[in-house]
């Protein structure tokens, strides 16, 4: 689905990553890691796609900067970004944008 965000200003995280073979748990991992950013103050959505050949990108949209690091300073969330490093990515990048303008389209 397409996040619906707010009128700009507001700040998008893009995590960018390589799968490793096999689920490990990864799955379940990143259900609860949606299911627990949706509780976090400042949380606005969140868009994911991840290709056949292991490449995912998920951005997730933030009201502010401090809603950013409060959540990457969470307890479960920092405890599955070292299992990701440790065990589900060979490879991964975060990127935080402030989003400027924002344009859509629907039909």
């Amino acid at each position: 689905m397409i996040a619906q965000t707010p009128a700009a200003p507001y700040y998008a995280v893009i995590f960018t990553s390589l799968r490793t073979e096999g689920d490990h748990g990864y799955e379940q991992a990143a259900e609860r890691m949606v299911e627990l950013a949706r509780e976090q103050p400042g949380f606005l959505g969140v868009e994911s796609a991840r290709g056949a050949d292991g490449l995912g990108i998920t951005v997730s949209y933030w009201a502010s900067e401090a809603a950013i690091l409060a959540w990457k300073h969470h307890p479960e969330h920092s405890a599955i970004r070292e299992r990701g490093r440790s065990t589900w990515y060979s490879a991964c990048h975060t990127r935080v944008c402030k989003v400027e303008r924002a344009y859509a389209f629907n039909q």
